[in-house]
């Protein structure tokens, strides 16, 4: 990682933390995912080889930017959705500053929608950081789009553990999946597909 990307992240997750902490309504934060789970899941997509990366859940943009960084390294790309115009934007500008713009495909859209246009078995690595009680209803597609041994990452599986529950049950009940909890950040939740 560059200085320059470094100053980059550093500075849009102080901002987003001052941002979000006097707001109440929990849909106009931005609900940056922690530097330590951005970590996480770029180590994952480094040591994966990914070379195609789909991430629910943009926001301005700080974790597309972890993840492009490390997309750069394994000649791949991010494809990032939200839902948010605005959000979409932002996170454009953002990637643009941090220099790793080309590496990531931003999209405004609907995260299902998404999923349900992706080919079968296209993608390395999956990320959620959405609204969590969607996750269930992502699971076919979640499934499909996956390669062989294809992660899938879920931010917020300690800190928001009962809004996640049912899909942990979920991706653990079926044996084709290696699953761990890393209490990283607010809690990262991996699947890694095996069968």
């Amino acid at each position: 990682m560059d200085d320059q990307l470094a100053r980059v992240l550093d500075d849009l997750y102080q901002e987003g933390r001052a941002h979000d902490g006097p707001l109440a309504d929990r849909l106009l934060r931005l609900r940056n995912m922690t530097p330590d789970a951005a970590r996480l899941i770029s180590t994952l997509i480094r040591a994966r080889r990914a070379t195609s990366v789909l991430e629910i859940g943009t926001s301005n943009g700080y974790s597309a930017i972890w993840f492009a960084d490390a997309l750069r390294d394994t000649g791949g790309r991010l494809t990032t959705v939200d839902i948010d115009a605005g959000r979409v934007t932002a996170a454009l500008a953002n990637l643009e500053k941090a220099g790793v713009r080309e590496y990531a495909d931003v999209r405004h859209g609907d995260g299902a929608e998404t999923l349900a246009g992706t080919p079968d078995a296209s993608v390395d690595l999956v990320v959620l950081d959405a609204e969590r009680p969607a996750y269930v209803d992502y699971w076919p597609h979640l499934r499909r789009v996956l390669k062989p041994y294809g992660i899938l990452a879920v931010d917020n599986a300690v800190s928001h553990r009962d809004q996640v529950a049912a899909f942990h049950g979920l991706l653990a009940s079926q044996g084709e999946f290696a699953v761990a909890l890393h209490e990283v950040g607010d809690g990262v939740l991996t699947g890694v597909r095996v069968r």
